[in-house]
């Protein structure tokens, strides 16, 4: 901190939406340009095996807020508004006295998308009492539409709603919900009154480019100017410019919703990378002999996106060559806002005195195993994502310990001097920051939940994987699907060992790990008040 100051640093969380860790230039790629990330990764301890909870967007924001796993704090899969009632980070550092904003995507309750029809049909065939709204929360209804109807995107679309002071501790929300050159909230006012209509203007059927194939991958016919994460980026600026008028402290949540699907860049970005200068994965005409059912069933529609947009499906190369092209045009962009809001960091005597944090929700297959998106498995490429701290008066480096998405609200509080709450199950990185430790724990729990399944993974779904140095073994309960990896022998994971004699020992210790790991998260928030 600044010389002789007292006063309790100010926090800067920027997050990305479903950006592997190595898409990114101080992470080793050496095709995109990200300037700006690739600085402030200088000046910031890099963790470069963070893992999240749960691939997938609501669990893991929930978990960034929450310090806990999904199957406790009970945002299990998307779909499920996190409870506003529970505590978190946010609702910490406001009752301590910080200033607390949000720009951007934050996902904390739904938008407002229904199932697709076979995933509804699976469901009421599988767990009919999780369509049956008798069934479901009876809180007190008080939004737009209910207590759980905040972040709805079509409320949004037909005129402004601010959202509510304390909204999951914020007590200002500039709100973007959805992803891609169009997404709802008060993004979409704010480019109406600067003359550019999102809904009429952007999408793929107004593209003036896009893949016939694919129709996640096209140029948007909105100005880089009037972009979402050029949105994101003023708006960040401003409230800069007003935390530098106050003697409070602020914490910030910076959410971008690219470079998530669709990968829609605007002019000027959709050309600035070449689909022909990027190589292929490794694994990318891999031999899928051993992977789960589902993955090989994939392989024989290769070429056909899924139903549902968001799903996993086997790309072929032209797809995966337009689609990491259109990619690396959105994570520039997004670096370039990134640079604005660091900028205005220094422009306005805030760096010296706050912690800045770069993450992001989930990774993208993107061609690892020739998949593409995320859900319905636990690659590297959807689990890993980047994660950089930079602390004022702490040196940067590197650490390839173990970390988890749950970490970073147990830390931030200790950093910050606040106050913890029970049951928060992630683990301070301070030891770490502070190089008094070289790891916090020895292996991690990833979880996943799915109301319905795919062809070979029948709904609903309950998938766990255990990590550690040593490997991944993935159990899709209720099924008898195994998949276990040796990191040592095959860091990419591109052999499935389970089963095999070879290994036996492996998967025994990881099993082990795997029990141990899962019991460890039971829920202990609610604290005894007697003896009985």
């Amino acid at each position: 901190m600044s010389g002789g100051e007292t006063r309790r640093p100010n926090v800067l969380v920027i997050i990305a939406d479903q950006l592997r860790a190595d898409h990114l230039g101080f992470a080793g790629n050496q095709v995109v340009r990200t300037p700006h990330l690739d600085r402030l990764a200088a000046q910031s301890m890099v963790f470069t095996e963070a893992t999240v909870t749960n691939p997938t967007c609501m669990p893991n924001r929930a978990s960034l807020l929450t310090g806990r796993w999904p199957s406790t704090h009970g945002t299990r899969c998307n779909g499920i508004t996190m409870d506003p009632d529970a505590n978190n980070l946010v609702k910490q550092l406001s009752c301590g006295g910080y200033l607390t904003r949000a720009v951007g995507k934050l996902h904390h309750q739904n938008m407002g998308w229904d199932f697709e029809p076979i995933q509804r049909a699976e469901i009421e065939a599988t767990d009919p009492l999780l369509l049956d709204p008798r069934s479901s929360d009876a809180r007190t209804r008080s939004g737009p539409e209910g207590w759980d109807q905040w972040e709805n995107a079509a409320a949004h679309a037909e005129g402004f709603i601010p959202l509510p002071e304390g909204y999951y501790g914020y007590q200002h929300v500039d709100l973007v919900i959805g992803h891609g050159d169009r997404p709802g909230g008060h993004y979409v006012h704010w480019a109406r009154e600067r003359g550019i209509d999102p809904v009429a203007v952007g999408g793929a059927e107004n593209a003036p480019k896009r893949l016939d194939t694919w129709d996640q991958v096209y140029q948007t016919g909105i100005p880089a100017e009037l972009h979402p994460s050029s949105y994101v980026g003023e708006r960040a600026e401003e409230h800069l410019a007003g935390f530098a008028e106050s003697a409070e402290p602020f914490f910030m949540f910076v959410s971008f919703p690219d470079p998530h699907h669709p990968f829609s860049p605007p002019e000027g970005y959709a050309e600035m990378y070449s689909p022909d200068e990027v190589e292929l994965p490794s694994g990318f005409y891999q031999d899928h002999a051993k992977s789960p059912s589902h993955i090989r069933r994939m392989f024989d529609r290769r070429g056909e996106p899924n139903e549902d947009p968001t799903m996993t499906f086997a790309a072929d190369e032209a797809q995966y060559r337009q689609a990491v092209a259109a990619q690396y045009g959105l994570i520039t962009l997004m670096d370039e806002q990134i640079g604005r809001i660091l900028a205005a960091l220094d422009d306005n005597g805030l760096a010296e005195d706050t912690i800045v944090v770069f993450t992001s929700d989930h990774g993208d297959l993107f061609g690892d195993h020739g998949l593409m998106l995320k859900h319905f498995s636990h690659y590297r490429a959807v689990t890993n994502v980047p994660l950089t701290i930079k602390v004022p008066g702490m040196n940067p480096g590197s650490t390839d310990a173990l970390v988890s998405t749950a970490d970073l609200a147990p830390t931030l509080m200790e950093l910050t001097g606040t106050h913890l709450y029970r049951g928060i199950q992630g683990t301070s990185l301070l030891p770490l920051l502070e190089r008094s430790a070289a790891s916090v724990r020895d292996a991690l729990i990833i979880e996943e939940d799915q109301p319905f399944g795919l062809p070979g993974l029948p709904g609903p779904v309950r998938t766990r994987s255990v990590l550690t140095k040593a490997g991944r073994l993935t159990r899709y309960f209720g099924t008898d699907i195994t998949e276990l990896y040796d990191h040592l022998l095959d860091r990419e994971e591109l052999n499935n060992v389970a089963g095999e004699a070879k290994f036996k020992d492996l998967e025994d210790v990881l099993a082990l790990a795997m029990m141990e790991g899962m019991a460890a998260l039971a829920d202990t928030g609610t604290a005894p008040t007697a003896a009985a």
